[in-house]
């Protein structure tokens, strides 16, 4: 399985985007996608190929990911393009649906419904020989079965992501879209459904995943597509583009016993580039926050820093540990 090499958009260097290579692998192919609703565009002339394992798709809300995703299923229809899954236009041809499954954003649950009559339904919908077992196995594989017979309508949200991972994975597809799985789920579960995501893509399923949290994407993603304003900002291997993003200079907060004794050690130090408090409502420094070329030799020597100056750390974390640091990067702001 080829990785393709990281593309970064020509805002940084050149005039105009260069198109990622379209692999020999790919399951997705996308080609000149663009998608509009009058005046308004919400994808513009996307063009990218998706390999079996899991990509994630990253972008900030009204990015235009939701409505990839939506085409990508033959949901939406695109205004221009073309989008083959599996080698089949990914619109119209029914038998192409029976080796898709889709994770909506959006509550797709019947609240009557038990998890287990939910996730027969779905079964049935399929048309598989025995939906009954396939249901079984489906609720085993994201931990419900000790809950199958409850009515959904008491469910948590993060159990409703789960009942609808275990409908998506009913009729075992062989591409799997999941527009942010792990909304409203706690850390154990986000734990098991990104060990399952993980586990999906070393099977050889192609998972596409969209997400807004940069710590959770690097737990189980190798590549990504990032999409900014509609049009495709950067594709390829997520670790090249934050090992750039990190040689960039960062602001990371630092809550301490002292900030103000701290500070004198932390200016001498060469990766530093600037230092400010942060006052509490009396006036006093709250917090510590520092600039920084190295964010990672930051992290090791702040507690070193620390302990000679025998202040005691409550929290160092990054300001802009965050997606907009990739879309800050990526579109060369």
């Amino acid at each position: 399985m080829s990785t393709p090499a990281m593309i970064l958009p020509a805002a940084i260097s050149n005039p105009g985007p260069a198109l990622p290579p379209i692999s020999e692998n790919a399951s997705i192919v996308v080609q000149g996608l663009s998608k509009w609703y009058g005046d308004v565009v919400a994808v513009s002339d996307v063009t990218f190929s998706i390999d079996p394992g899991v990509t994630a798709l990253l972008g900030p809300n009204g990015a235009g990911k939701s409505t990839t995703l939506e085409m990508l299923t033959g949901l939406l229809a695109p205004s221009a393009g073309t989008i083959r899954v599996l080698g089949k236009p990914a619109r119209g041809d029914v038998e192409l649906y029976r080796h898709v499954g889709l994770i909506p954003e959006q509550e797709t649950l019947y609240p009557f419904l038990t998890a287990r009559e939910f996730v027969r339904l779905n079964a049935v919908l399929q048309k598989l020989p025995d939906p009954d077992a396939a249901a079984e196995r489906a609720l085993d594989i994201v931990e419900l079965l000790p809950d199958a017979d409850r009515r959904l309508r008491g469910f948590s949200k993060g159990m409703r992501q789960r009942t609808k991972v275990a409908a998506a994975l009913v009729h075992d597809p062989q591409v799997l879209l999941m527009d942010e799985p792990l909304n409203g789920t706690d850390p154990l579960q986000r734990a098991k459904l990104i060990e399952l995501i993980t586990t999906l893509g070393v099977q050889g399923k192609t998972v596409v995943v969209s997400s807004h949290v940069l710590h959770e994407v690097e737990r189980f993603a190798d590549r990504i597509l990032v999409i900014s304003r509609g049009k495709l900002a950067a594709a390829g291997d997520f670790r090249a583009i934050r090992d750039k993003i990190d040689e960039h200079a960062r602001a990371v907060r630092v809550r301490c016993s002292d900030p103000r004794r701290l500070a004198e050690a932390l200016i001498r130090e060469a990766t530093v580039v600037a230092l400010r408090f942060e006052a509490s409502i009396d006036g006093a420094p709250s917090a510590l926050v520092a600039e920084t070329a190295d964010v990672r030799a930051f992290y090791r020597m702040v507690p070193l820093a620390a302990q000679r100056q025998d202040v005691h750390l409550y929290e160092v974390s990054a300001l802009d540990d965050s997606l907009a640091s990739v879309f800050a990067y990526v579109v060369g702001r």
